[in-house]
């Protein structure tokens, strides 16, 4: 009974809940969540300076998230260049010099806080120009404004940011009366009026004061009560406000370090000073709000203006608004062919079975796919390149990582099904496998689990299993099929590249960008050379006499020197991959490094792939396994000491990748050893009879799209390319990754079909239509090559 209700249950949720209606469901959703942002933008302000400067909360211990946006850790070259030439003053009290030295040790992290008390203190690097002041002045008075008279008559001297704030010595020196607070209002009027001139020329802050710890203030200081520095800094929000020119005070209020302070201001010493944490924090925010603009760190969301299109994107968008015409104009002449049928094995990796039973496409299916890609690219380019939707930035604890990996190995493990068959990997165990090693990346990713060296280092392993995965199937496929012919060659790497090709343009990055996929690709290659080189070896070949077999160990033996040779010779490497318009392709920033080190990480990964595929077919050709429903793969004996090992080399990476002191230290052992953490997890899955005879159909259905999976998450799951999360949600961080999560993975199952839809339309099997095709694609490429020749990277790409 309870395997009928679980059966049942199983098909009465499949039954109601089908990707169709989720992609509809999330259709709406997307267009509900865009009229939500941008009304709440408009209509409630949607600056991303003013939420760093007033709102936030603490992710975790000295790690300050600002409200809907990114705020970029600073490090002392950047705060130099950001700043060269320029004259920084802070204006104020005690609790300002405090502020003053947080802030210089950005620029330099080696500097003491050495300066006397109630004096005035300067700073200067000379590397860069830069200059930052200290001005004692305790008091919104008379004094304060005079200096800052002085700023307005000297042309010369005026300094380009100016922080100020004051109230604690106002409160004390006249016991928190009333008449010291109207007092205040009016020198802050006064002062209000020279603020504003200075902000025409530069950037002005009026700090206000934080909290403090009544508890543990000294007898003198008793009558500053949190509740005296409320009232002053509802005055002088009041003030600076009704200052407004044009209908904006250009004097900006710096509230976000109160709203931190109020968290931690029982650890300061005092009582009135700050721990030096928090002043961390209100330094790292006027940094961000003065140097974002400039230098535009790709994880530096708050107040950053976002550049306009490039051509190339608007071009993309006009062919998408032509598709999305033509088709419209052949549904209006009534030209409506239906759709084919989607083969229920549809993947988008490259063993993706040809659709050749497939009802041909109609003329007015290829402008509707492109029609819907279309959609799809303006939710992308709203999600990372607009100014919509929020962003916050990553924050790694081990329950955002180990709790979601255990919700989806128990979902798994509900839909666990039969297998149609029980050969060693076979179609629905790699796509199991591919399935949960990619949910475990976008769940180490989302996470920010990198920072965890044991995680990154198991992550490590599943991305050489995805490539492993490569030089099995493709190995696989040409050993048994044959087929060489440019019409597969083609097939692949269209499935493969037309996402990341699409993006590119969309999203004005690199192909390197994402570097997986130039990483499969550059294998698919190297692959489909070895083995269609001559002597081309099949099996039917090297049935014939065992000695084929032995050249394709030779061919193995040529890849692995070939190999051994580009890894020990990086100035070789990198001259072979920076020429162009080869470079083109490789290059991220200028740079092959990142491509140096993707391809050196796991550059032993598919040739592992390959020789178990060989090993494997030819052990299965002469009967070696025990591939039966039930049958365990070897003896029992055999079976039982593969198992044994298996568990122990588990137990034995685990244990090293918990004692590696640096990622640097693990990566140069990682291409070695990876392949026996591959080969001991295919032994625990398939030695015993009846694990191969289930499969869980949950991580199967991921795994058929798992390609665009990873590369969609860049920018409509992750944010900011991947440096921070995007938030259609915000204040609730647990219904936001829901929601995001179910749009996201809707938008890649569509991804997946509308590339199946293309492929068939794109890649003609008549082989002179397609190299036709392909000429007209080789001119297009370099046209577009020539075209961004000259252009220069995005800032903070």
């Amino acid at each position: 009974m309870a395997v009928l209700a679980y059966s049942l249950g199983k098909r009465e949720i499949n039954q109601h809940f089908t990707i169709k209606n989720a992609k509809l469901i999330s259709l709406v959703v997307v267009i509900l969540l865009l009229v939500f942002h941008t009304a709440s933008r408009y209509y409630g302000g949607g600056d991303s300076c003013e939420w760093l400067l007033s709102r936030g909360r603490y992710l975790g211990e000295n790690v300050w998230q600002p409200y809907g946006c990114m705020m970029h850790k600073y490090k002392s070259i950047e705060a130099k260049t950001c700043l060269a030439e320029k004259r920084v003053a802070f204006v104020g009290d005690s609790r300002i010099r405090q502020l003053f030295y947080s802030f210089i040790k950005i620029i330099d992290p080696e500097r003491r806080e050495d300066g006397n008390k109630h004096e005035d203190i300067s700073f200067e690097d000379e590397s860069s120009s830069v200059n930052v002041d200290f001005l004692w002045y305790p008091e919104a008075n008379n004094s304060m404004k005079e200096r800052l008279i002085s700023w307005t008559h000297e042309s010369s001297a005026k300094p380009d940011v100016v922080i100020l704030g004051a109230a604690t010595w106002s409160i004390k020196l006249h016991s928190g009366s009333s008449e010291a607070l109207q007092q205040y209002k009016v020198n802050l009027t006064a002062i209000a009026v020279h603020l504003e001139r200075l902000a025409d020329h530069g950037e002005v802050y009026w700090v206000l004061q934080d909290p403090v710890n009544e508890e543990v203030l000294s007898d003198n200081r008793k009558m500053i009560t949190n509740q005296q520095l409320e009232l002053y800094n509802e005055a002088a929000a009041d003030v600076l406000n009704s200052s407004k020119r044009n209908g904006r005070s250009r004097v900006k209020l710096l509230a976000a370090s109160r709203q931190a302070a109020m968290e931690t201001i029982t650890q300061s010493d005092d009582g009135l000073h700050l721990p030096e944490s928090t002043r961390n924090v209100g330094a790292m925010v006027l940094m961000n709000s003065v140097c974002n603009k400039l230098l535009r760190p790709i994880d530096g969301s708050c107040c950053q203006t976002l550049p306009p299109p490039n051509l190339l994107q608007k071009l993309s968008a006009c062919f998408f608004l032509g598709s999305a015409f033509i088709f419209l104009v052949l549904h209006v002449l009534g030209n409506n062919r239906h759709r084919r049928p989607v083969p229920p094995d549809v993947e988008s990796l490259e063993e993706k079975k040809p659709a050749t039973a497939a009802v041909p496409l109609g003329p007015k299916a290829p402008f509707q796919a492109l029609c819907r890609m279309g959609i799809i690219m303006g939710y992308f380019y709203l999600c990372d390149r607009a100014d919509v939707f929020m962003k916050e930035q990553k924050f790694y604890t081990h329950s955002t990582f180990f709790i979601p990996l255990i919700y989806i190995f128990v979902l798994g493990v509900f839909y666990s099904e039969n297998s149609k068959e029980t050969k060693l990997l076979n179609r629905e165990q790699t796509d199991e496998w591919k399935g949960w090693m990619q949910l475990v990346i976008l769940i180490y990713h989302i996470s920010g689990a990198s920072a965890f060296i044991p995680v990154y280092m198991h992550v490590r392993v599943l991305v050489a299993a995805y490539l492993f995965q490569t030089g099995y199937g493709h190995f696989s496929f040409f050993w048994l099929k044959g087929d060489f012919g440019l019409y597969r060659v083609c097939q692949v790497l269209f499935r493969l590249n037309f996402l990341v090709l699409v993006l590119c343009v969309v999203m004005d990055r690199p192909y390197q960008f994402y570097y997986f996929v130039p990483l499969v690709t550059f294998w698919f290659v190297v692959i489909y050379g070895t083995l269609a080189m001559w002597p081309q070896i099949l099996q039917k070949k090297a049935n014939s006499s065992g000695m084929w077999h032995l050249g394709i160990l030779a061919k193995l033996l040529g890849l692995l020197l070939f190999i051994c040779f580009f890894a020990f010779s990086q100035g070789f490497f990198e001259s072979i991959f920076s020429v162009w318009p080869i470079s083109k392709l490789f290059e991220l920033n200028g740079s092959i490094h990142e491509w140096w080190f993707r391809w050196k990480l796991d550059r032993f990964a598919v040739i592992h792939g390959m020789l178990f595929a060989f090993i494997y077919l030819v052990l299965q050709k002469r009967q070696v396994l025990s591939e039966g429903k039930g049958d365990a793969l070897f003896s029992a004996k055999i079976s039982n000491l593969l198992l044994f090992l298996s568990v122990v080399s588990f137990i034995t990476y685990s244990i090293w990748a918990s004692s590696c002191k640096t990622k640097t230290e693990c990566n140069e052992m990682h291409p070695y050893i990876s392949v026996v953490q591959i080969l001991a997890f295919i032994l625990i899955r398939n030695i015993p009879g009846y694990a191969r005879s289930i499969y869980s159909s949950f991580f199967a259905w991921f795994g058929k799209i798992s390609l665009e999976l990873f590369i969609c998450q860049y920018h409509i799951w992750l944010a900011a390319d991947t440096k921070g999360i995007l938030v259609l949600i915000p204040g609730n961080p647990s219904l936001n990754i829901m929601v995001s999560t179910f749009i996201f993975v809707c938008v890649a199952h569509e991804i997946s079909l509308i590339t199946n839809d293309l492929a068939q339309v794109v890649i003609p099997k008549d082989s002179v239509a397609l190299l036709k095709r392909l000429g007209a694609i080789g001119l297009f490429s370099l046209l577009v090559l020539l075209l961004t020749r000259g252009s220069q990277p995005t800032p903070g790409a």
